[in-house]
């Protein structure tokens, strides 16, 4: 109301009470499970294949759950929060090497790996003083290579860096907040050196005082060069008077003399030579060795009576003994300005207990980490059935995850162990994990065979978890959530064959147990023949025996929860009541006309009542205002009856 204190015209803006519900994603994957590489314990969204290499590394044989995430994304998968744990007894180590102070010999750097993983053994750092302030500033370039050490997989390069805290330019800060490849730690030494460079090589004398006449006179001039054990000579090459002006003309000239010193030697072809400070000259040895350690100490001395080495200022030239790159996790090293601190490791499978992880602790670990994930709606957890782990070990998983996805209001798919390969033992099991019914969960019989990328594309045996939630993926965006993710629209991509054949005998065995099936059928290859919940057993008669009504109501559930927190605190009388039935059914009418109900109009499909028969007098006395909404789902076409019948022809 606005203050009214003149004659005139006043303008209000009246709220109009509509606020919008919107419907939450219904296919949001989970998976928690060993990987190579990538953060621990932390619930990453990854996009596609793509994106889960770039974090996790990719597929992995040791994981069960990196093939479940492949198949996840080949049948339809939008996206899905992947958590990566280890084994407590033996877990990860990170990799990491410590970097020396070029004037004292003591710890100034700690390189580490981003993440624990023996990837963290195949990174190396580089340290070069060569920048135009040669007062405690230096360049780090980090470099991933791959198994075989020669290719380069990423790269990144910090210029210009400093180890005082208040330059804009101070290590931790720079490379910490901008590296995926590595974390650095600054130990302060109560000076502000420079870390020893990342080379071999012999340092010159001060040769910024040449005159003109001292660079004429080294045209064509001579000199050895000794790296490892082979010693060349190096020629200069000629130049009119006058040609050579600058030292940095003088580098070039010099770094092509060692680069031709009569060798195909790799030490000479990669050899370099940098200016340093504008006034010292540094030799370096190539970096074409292929292991991780190339040391070669490099002597430059006089050719005969050539001055030309005196000249250059290597007369007292001082060597640097120090490795060409700093590799992450190397348990050797010939050098003290270089201490391997840890060698990286990918651990041992994770058991039950990590997978399971602990919501006590902040961050939360194992399966819990998805606490940090805003919504996740299919949890897979292959790892629980495979063979490493036991019956009760697999149960104690199972059980955990359950009890997580009914506070989450997220389904999960339960996958069967391999050894589960005939319908009797299917049945067997079933009866055996009888507490695993639950109405936020499916399992499917038989397990998948689908060709192995990292074993030559041979025949390999996986759950079904990944594959099938990508279809409940393609068939939410295809159809909605209220529509069965089966039938024969429910084409199993990527998969070569099934671990089992049934007939549809056998097939009925399971489906009245509440065990889905997977089928091929001519034409129409391999599919879902299956839509029930673990509750859809004959012989329960749950309201949630159909896997589209159970997750299309999980849906509604998180939807008008997210939807109605704005009626938290609101005066709680009739006009909050009209507002939230304007609001409620306004949401539940699209979905109507999205076809997700039953009935022909609206009054049949569902309804929404608050109002003084929900929320009574005592319930406003202690701030509770009760919201009724109920719905007709649409029930599958489970059987298809048809009968035909002969007519009698006119008498």
């Amino acid at each position: 109301m606005p203050q009214l204190s003149f004659p005139g015209v006043y303008i209000e803006e009246v709220p109009s009470g509509v606020r919008t519900i919107t419907a939450v994603p219904t296919s949001i994957g989970a998976f928690v499970d060993f990987f190579a590489e990538g953060p621990m314990d932390t619930a990453v969204l990854i996009q596609g294949m793509t994106d889960f290499g770039r974090v996790f590394g990719g597929l992995d044989a040791r994981s069960p759950a990196s093939y479940a995430i492949a198949q996840f994304f080949l049948n339809g998968g939008p996206e899905c929060y992947v958590v990566r744990v280890t084994n407590a007894t033996t877990p990860a180590q990170t990799a990491s090497a410590t970097v020396d102070d070029e004037a004292v010999a003591s710890d100034i750097l700690k390189f580490s790996a981003a993440n624990a993983g023996a990837w963290g053994d195949r990174v190396r750092v580089d340290i070069d003083q060569e920048t135009s302030d040669s007062a405690g500033h230096f360049n780090v370039y980090v470099r991933r290579y791959a198994a075989n050490g020669t290719a380069v997989l990423a790269e990144e390069t910090y210029l210009n860096l400093s180890v005082e805290k208040t330059d804009p330019n101070y290590v931790e800060r720079n490379i910490n907040n901008q590296s995926v490849l590595v974390t650095v730690k600054h130990t302060p030494t109560g000076a502000v050196p420079e870390p020893l460079p990342a080379s071999t090589g012999t340092k010159g004398a001060d040769i910024s005082a040449l005159t003109q006449a001292q660079l004429d006179a080294l045209s064509a001039g001579v000199f050895d060069v000794q790296i490892g054990a082979t010693t060349k000579t190096a020629t200069l090459d000629t130049w009119a008077p006058n040609a050579v002006t600058t030292l940095s003309q003088l580098r070039a000239r010099v770094e092509r003399a060692v680069r031709h010193a009569d060798s195909l030697d790799p030490a000479f072809a990669g050899a370099s030579v940098s200016l340093i400070g504008g006034a010292q000259l540094v030799v370096h040895s190539g970096k074409q060795a292929t292991t991780y350690l190339p040391e070669q100490t490099v002597a430059i001395s006089q050719n005969g009576a050539d001055p030309t080495a005196a000249s250059l200022g290597f007369a007292g030239g001082t060597a640097i003994e120090n490795v060409q790159e700093y590799p992450l996790g190397s348990t050797a090293g010939p050098v003290a300005a270089w201490v391997a601190a840890n060698q990286g490791g990918d651990g041992a499978a994770p058991g039950a207990a990590d997978i399971i992880g602990s919501q006590a602790v902040d961050p939360p670990t194992g399966m819990f980490a998805l606490d940090k994930a805003d919504l996740f709606n299919i949890l897979c957890l292959p790892r629980a059935a495979e063979d490493d782990l036991s019956d009760p070990e697999m149960t104690a998983i199972v059980s955990n995850a359950l009890k997580y996805c009914d506070d989450r209001r997220a389904f999960m798919i339960i996958d069967i162990p391999s050894a589960i390969d005939t319908i009797q033992e299917m049945k067997d099991w079933m009866d055996a994990h009888a507490n695993f019914r639950n109405n936020n969960a499916a399992t499917y019989f038989p397990r998948l065979v689908i060709p192995d990328p990292l074993d030559g594309f041979r025949p390999k045996n996986v759950a079904a978890s990944g594959t099938v939630a990508g279809i409940y993926a393609r068939t939410d965006a295809e159809r909605g959530v209220w529509k069965a993710p089966a039938g024969i629209d429910a084409g199993l991509e990527g998969v070569t064959e099934l671990a089992f054949k049934m007939t549809d005998k056998q097939n009925g065995t399971l489906n009245v147990l509440g065990i889905n099936c997977l089928r091929v059928f001519p034409i129409n290859g391999k599919v879902v023949w299956g839509a029930r919940t673990l509750q859809g057993a004959d012989a329960i008669g749950s309201e949630w025996k159909y896997i589209p009504i159970r997750r299309f109501a999980l849906n509604l559930e998180e939807s008008l929860f997210r939807g109605t927190k704005w009626v938290v605190f609101e005066p709680n009388d009739e006009p909050l009541w009209a507002n939230i039935r304007l609001n409620i059914n306004a949401f539940m009418n699209s979905l109507f006309r999205q076809g997700a109900f039953q009935g022909t109009d609206p009054k049949q499909a569902y309804f929404v009542k608050v109002d003084k028969e929900t929320t009574t007098e005592d319930d406003r006395n202690k701030g509770i205002i009760n919201i009724l909404v109920g719905f007709a789902p649409l029930k599958p076409a489970e059987f298809v009856v048809i009968r035909i019948q002969q007519i009698k022809g006119d008498l």
